[in-house]
């Protein structure tokens, strides 16, 4: 029998399934995949059951429920000052992974080169490559995750249509600066590209930092589309549902695209949405107050057990620096020495590179309850040798 898609065949186990299935296995406390342990806001969850029996439950509009698609625009105005008009400008999905893959499939031609960013989220390549397109990488460098413009000149050329990025920085916790993000868009405006943003942890970020979308800058509202995630916004991760927001010549292809990868999202979770949408400005600096918190807690936890733990401006996520640390193991050797032998699981960040990756740096997930990451601090604590 011929074989299946070479792209996708080719692919193995993601690092998330394996480190889970060894977490299992081991009783260990997992911070390896990267999703909160409560239960969302109970007035959304609320809202989102109700709508069961009191809302529609058949084919919502493709697109999204009109309610959740003017919450939206009006998220963007009201966080970025940026003016959208939801008929045109927006579009529901089942998940930001299923959003990047709309957005790639409806903007790529075989043989346009992407520019992505690595470390990265796993989904980007494979979609890229299925897409018939060639990704172009430019390495971030630890501790800093810093890059120049030398990187950018090498990785840009003729043949680029798109730029990728993800800010803030799954594994990285980085946030993006204004002057890199001045930086990249000096280079998508020169070579007449587009740029797809992954904001999903645009909520997450802190320490007094902002989060600053791309498209908000000179000459690039009309390049961009930007993508969020009410998993993230809101800890409800099993929801899957995300949203696009971009101008209508970018986003009617994706429209398409989506059509035909999952069509619509249940509407009774659209519409709790949309009304976690509208939630007042203490909710979302609570959120990122209460996760900054649960980093502290964890990265102090970290050190106490003497490892180097890297700046985190947003996200869910830590590293840690094996080789400051005085550790000798690389760092798959370690994130399976430390799930069978300390009970506490991780992620080894070369996961998330496709070439050049460095072996010494680990992501831990502080999304999780204070009894957990406290559990995980003493285990930690009794000794990791």
């Amino acid at each position: 029998m011929k074989p299946g898609n070479s792209t996708f065949s080719a692919l193995g186990t993601t690092i998330f399934e394996v480190m889970s299935r060894l977490a299992d296995q081991h009783k260990a406390i997992n911070l390896g995949q990267g999703f909160p342990d409560g239960n969302g806001p109970p007035d959304i969850v609320e809202a989102a059951a109700s709508y069961l029996t009191s809302g529609w439950n058949q084919y919502p509009p493709m697109p999204g429920l009109p309610a959740l698609r003017q919450a939206l625009a009006a998220h963007n105005a009201r966080f970025y000052g940026l003016a959208v008009d939801w008929p045109t400008e927006t579009l529901v999905t089942s998940g930001a992974t299923e959003a990047l893959a709309a957005c790639l499939f409806g903007l790529l031609e075989p043989g346009d080169e992407v520019v992505l960013f690595q470390p990265l989220y796993d989904s980007y390549a494979p979609i890229i490559r299925r897409a018939g397109a060639i990704p172009r990488f430019v390495t971030m460098k630890a501790p800093g995750w810093t890059f120049t413009e030398a990187d950018l000149e090498a990785a840009f050329s003729d043949k680029t249509k798109l730029v990728l990025i993800n800010n803030p920085q799954n594994p990285a916790g980085k946030v993006w600066t204004l002057d890199e993000l001045a930086l990249l868009s000096r280079h998508v405006i020169r070579h007449d590209a587009m740029a797809l943003c992954d904001e999903v942890y645009e909520h997450l970020v802190f320490d007094g930092r902002q989060h600053i979308p791309l498209m908000t800058l000179a000459g690039m509202r009309d390049r961009t589309l930007r993508i969020g995630s009410a998993g993230k916004t809101f800890s409800l991760t099993g929801w899957k549902v995300g949203y696009v927001t971009g101008p209508a010549p970018l986003l009617a292809p994706v429209i398409k695209a989506h059509q035909f990868l999952t069509f619509t999202t249940p509407p009774n979770l659209q519409h709790a949405v949309a009304l976690g949408l509208n939630k007042d400005d203490a909710y979302f600096i609570g959120l990122a107050d209460d996760m900054a918190r649960r980093r502290d807690l964890l990265s102090a936890g970290l050190r106490a057990a003497g490892l180097v733990v890297l700046p985190c401006a947003g996200t869910y996520f830590l590293t840690v620096d094996l080789a400051a640390s005085g550790i000798a193991m690389d760092d798959r050797a370690f994130c399976q020495h430390l799930t069978e032998k300390v009970g506490v699981a991780a992620i080894p960040i070369s996961a998330f590179f496709e070439v050049d990756a460095p072996t010494h740096l680990v992501r831990f997930c502080f999304c999780k309850r204070d009894e957990v990451l406290e559990e995980a601090i003493r285990r930690l604590g009794t000794g990791i040798a």
